[in-house]
């Protein structure tokens, strides 16, 4: 008697797991790296995710910057990871080289609505052609990286040379996200912003109309700082690299001035970092930059008073890739 209950308790538990594979698996949560504590990856990343209704308890989190999640999806001990990078993002470029079978995942109009009902995203479509692995446009959301700087220690002539150099001397930087430094593009991500008046006083001499508020300034020429700090972000991130020639073209053109590029977890910490006045220049996606000056968001009641614009950087882009291998074929694919 007892023979044939466990035999039939056995092949009830054949039946389930067989049907378990049949649906697609056993019902392990799916990993996923959302970014860095205090990056805006993290705060990205769970805004899209509440956009599709996805809990904490859905799949299993990683807090993970760019580089390491790549490597972990490469290792397949992570099965989607997001990141907020430029087009193309080499680190994507490298993961696809290394396993062949890279699959960015879009979000749904429906997503795309809710997030920019919610933040300063908007919808970006990611051309086919970006990636030789996409067979169609991917739909997203973009933002705009900028660059901040600390009124209490970038004084109006040093934020005069800084504005003049990026933008002049763009073309000395070897890193693809160099060309979108340029007086075209100069003041997106400006808007709300108070803007450094060093900065606005280059750019008027370019013939930019500049429309921000002015900030104000206890920076003095007479008390610069020759040790700057410029925070950027996970050295497998886009920031980091960028940040760091950025700081040696500054170095080159700039007399009595060292700029050292530091990684950090990106922009909610380089934000944080400027107003405890531990940074003097920091990489940010402008969504978290107007939320510091406003006081909203990460910064509620710890507003970044002395943080102020000094110019564009490049598009930030939401890209969401995981492997062919993991059968992911959509964010809601995580609810199962």
């Amino acid at each position: 008697m007892h023979r044939k209950r466990r035999l039939g308790f056995l092949v009830l538990m054949m039946v389930v797991m067989l049907t378990l594979a049949a649906c697609g698996g056993t019902g392990e949560k799916k990993k996923v790296a959302i970014g860095p504590p205090a990056s805006e990856t993290n705060t990205a990343s769970k805004l899209i995710l509440d956009a599709y209704g996805i809990e904490e308890g859905h799949f299993e989190e990683f807090q993970e910057g760019f580089g390491d999640a790549a490597e972990g999806v490469q290792d397949g001990n992570i099965d989607v990871s997001v990141g907020i990078l430029g087009l193309p993002a080499g680190s994507i470029e490298s993961l696809q080289a290394s396993v062949g079978d890279v699959k960015m995942l879009e979000l749904s109009d429906e997503a795309i609505q809710y997030i920019e009902e919610n933040s300063g995203y908007k919808r970006y479509t990611i051309p086919k052609d970006t990636y030789d692995f996409l067979d169609s446009d991917i739909e997203t959301v973009t933002a705009y990286a900028i660059l901040m700087g600390n009124t209490n220690t970038i004084d109006e002539e040093l934020g005069y040379e800084l504005a003049k150099t990026m933008i002049e001397k763009a073309s000395e930087n070897t890193h693809a996200q160099a060309v979108h430094m340029t007086l075209e593009n100069a003041l997106k991500g400006a808007e709300g912003m108070p803007i450094h008046p060093g900065a606005k006083k280059y750019y008027e001499e370019q013939g930019i109309t500049v429309d921000n508020p002015v900030a104000e300034l206890k920076a003095d020429k007479g008390d610069r700082k020759q040790e700057l700090i410029l925070g950027t972000g996970s050295q497998g991130g886009t920031y980091y690299p960028l940040g760091g020639e950025m700081a040696n073209i500054w170095n080159k053109y700039l007399d009595g001035i060292n700029i050292t590029n530091t990684e950090t977890g990106a922009s909610i910490e380089n934000l944080s970092s400027i107003r405890d006045d531990n940074m003097d220049l920091g990489m940010t996606v402008h969504v978290p930059a107007l939320a510091a000056i406003k006081g909203e968001g990460d910064f509620e009641g710890a507003e970044a008073g002395n943080a102020a614009f000094i110019g564009h950087i490049y598009p930030e882009v939401i890209q969401i890739v995981t492997r062919e291998k993991t059968g992911i074929n959509s964010l809601e694919d995580l609810k199962q």
